[in-house]
C-alpha cells in the first residue's frame, strides 16, 4: 500500500511538472515571437537612422540569404555586404513594419512579415511600398539575425 501511495505521488508530481513545463514553453513562444518584432521593429530604425545598408548589414546572420529583385539569391554577409556597398542609399528611407512573427517550438528559429514603405530622403514622399518577409534565427549572444530575407513591391489598393 505504502508502494502504491509513492507511485501514486510520483505520478502527480511528474504530471505537474510536466504541465508546468509545457505552460513555459508556451509563455517562452509567446516572449520569443515578440523578441521577433522588437528586433525586426530595431533594424527598420536603424535603417531609418543610418540607411539601409548598414541595418542590412548588421541584420544578417553570416550565413544569411538575400533574395531580391534581378538578382539570383545573395549567400552569406560577405556578399550580402559586397552588394550592398555597390549600391547608393543615400537619397531614399526604407523602413518596414512587421504584421506579425511566429517562431518555432524549438525556439531557434521564427519569421516575421509586414509591409514597407519607401520614401525621398529630402522629400519624405512615398517612393514605393511593398510587403517582406524574413526567416530569423536566435544566435547565441547576438540575438535574431535574418536567415533569409525578400519582398515583394507594390501593396495596390487592398
Amino acid at each position: 500500500m505504502r508502494k502504491a501511495n509513492q507511485i501514486i505521488t510520483f505520478a502527480g508530481i511528474l504530471s505537474m511538472l510536466i504541465l508546468l513545463a509545457s505552460c513555459g514553453m508556451k509563455g517562452n513562444q509567446a516572449i520569443s515571437a515578440d523578441t521577433i518584432l522588437e528586433a525586426d521593429r530595431y533594424y527598420s530604425s536603424l535603417s531609418e537612422k543610418e540607411g539601409m545598408n548598414a541595418a542590412f548589414i548588421e541584420m544578417f546572420d553570416s550565413a544569411g540569404v538575400m533574395l531580391k529583385e534581378n538578382h539570383k539569391p545573395i549567400l552569406g554577409i560577405e556578399a550580402i555586404s559586397t552588394l550592398l556597398r555597390q549600391e547608393e542609399d543615400s537619397s531614399f528611407i526604407l523602413t518596414w513594419e512587421p504584421e506579425d512573427a511566429i517562431i518555432a517550438n524549438s525556439g531557434e528559429l521564427g519569421y516575421s512579415y509586414g509591409t514597407y514603405l519607401i520614401r525621398s530622403k529630402t522629400t519624405l514622399q512615398k517612393i514605393g511600398d511593398g510587403t517582406y518577409t524574413t526567416i530569423w534565427r536566435n544566435t547565441t549572444g547576438k540575438g535574431w539575425k535574418a536567415v533569409l530575407d525578400t519582398g515583394n513591391p507594390g501593396l495596390g489598393n487592398k
